[in-house]
């Protein structure tokens, strides 16, 4: 039985509850080892940073699954606020050949919301490399026929949103959209949140760890493994012969993820770094000013597909690229956004308390998803927030 875990870092002053927290999770889940780390800022004051004793806060980068939407939907959204790209043209317009089976009608804003279905191919399963590659997975999806009619609803496109929203913004850009995350957004603001690792931060990756349930976690249906053929199976790659989960481990331990930054699931980072970028999004930092201004935070913010969302069966769970956080944390605010991650990483910004939140964990959480720890935390954070306030 592992030690109980203790916790290194700091919080300010009225934050103390956090702290303690943030130990009672690592202390429940002693045996899994999760290797957390959780940073917030109010504003641009940092209040919030913590990690559990094997680490230190800062130290270690691991892979943070979807919070990568997080990064890449904010360069769309600063090349829709500066003009570049006109959210009520459609996808066809930036990208000839995203036609056929009704793609060609869908709007940029369907696309952002999910809406596009294409969730991965109708024959085969999507391979490792090809899903490390945005050029490949673009240029097959262009060619398949979709899910369900473009624009009717939305499900979820897990490994592939950001291939989709990325081809557009090459198309309207000539570059990349980790290029251009790279040149707006982490290098200014020294974010330790990468869309494609450098070579040189390699020794600071450590490996994204299996999810570890307890025998009653094992036995419940949660465990259950979804459907190959079904949507949710499709989406999140679930094969006649491997698990999903165990497939997604293996996504961002591949150097070749790590490396192109894969703008769906390929980040790598910290606590830090996802807390910071929303910190730069929503108020600035390092005496640098807010990435975004309200009038575009409040437009990606609100739902455009509502319902039930026909991969997870969420309901009205994305405003356009983001995750509308307050669906899963009530205290938040209708404008907050953000994204979870699968293995139970967490980021998102909160214009009504001025809280930009992340947190990221090495070991897979139980059933997957946003870490139930994340509940307790956030209450704590915007409880803390308003009596500090």
């Amino acid at each position: 039985m592992p030690e109980k875990p203790e916790v290194r870092g700091t919080v300010a002053p009225g934050f103390e509850r956090v702290r303690e927290e943030f130990a009672a999770a690592l202390a429940e889940e002693s045996h899994n080892e999760p290797g957390s780390q959780l940073t917030a800022y109010i504003g641009d004051r940092l209040v919030v940073d913590l990690a559990a004793s094997d680490d230190f806060p800062g130290e270690r980068l691991t892979g943070v699954y979807s919070v990568t939407k997080g990064a890449t939907h904010l360069v769309f959204a600063l090349l829709a606020q500066d003009g570049v790209i006109d959210l009520d043209r459609r996808v066809v317009d930036y990208w000839p050949e995203f036609t056929g089976g009704g793609k060609e009608r869908l709007r940029l804003r369907g696309l952002l919301a999910h809406g596009a279905g294409l969730i991965g191919l109708h024959d085969r399963p999507l391979t490792l490399a090809e899903i490390a590659d945005d050029r490949v997975l673009a240029e097959l999806l262009a060619a398949e026929t979709p899910f369900w009619e473009p624009g009717s609803g939305y499900g979820y496109h897990t490994y592939v949103i950001g291939a989709l929203t990325g081809e557009v913004v090459r198309r309207a850009t000539g570059s990349s959209i980790q290029a251009l995350y790279e040149e707006r957004v982490r290098a200014p603001y020294g974010l330790d949140l990468y869309l494609g690792l450098p070579e040189a931060l390699e020794p600071r990756y450590e490996p994204v760890r299996a999810m570890n349930p307890t025998s009653s976690e094992a036995a419940s249906p949660d465990a259950e493994p979804d459907d190959p053929a079904s949507l949710g199976g499709i989406a999140f790659h679930f094969t006649p012969d491997r698990h999903g989960l165990d497939f997604a481990v293996d996504v961002p331990n591949t150097r070749e993820v790590r490396a192109k930054g894969q703008a769906s699931v390929g980040g790598i980072g910290n606590a830090r770094g996802v807390a910071g970028l929303y910190a730069a999004a929503l108020t600035g930092l390092g005496g640098r000013p807010p990435l975004l201004k309200p009038a575009t935070i409040a437009e990606f913010s609100t739902p455009y597909l509502t319902g039930t969302d026909l991969v997870t069966g969420g309901r009205d769970q994305f405003g356009l690229g983001f995750e509308r956080p307050v669906t899963a944390f009530p205290a938040l605010g209708q404008d907050a956004f953000g994204h979870c991650g699968m293995a139970g990483s967490l980021g998102f910004a909160d214009p009504r308390s001025g809280l930009a939140y992340g947190y990221v964990r090495r070991r897979f959480a139980f059933p997957g998803g946003t870490a139930p720890e994340n509940a307790r935390l956030v209450r704590a954070l915007t409880e803390a927030a308003a009596d500090a306030a």
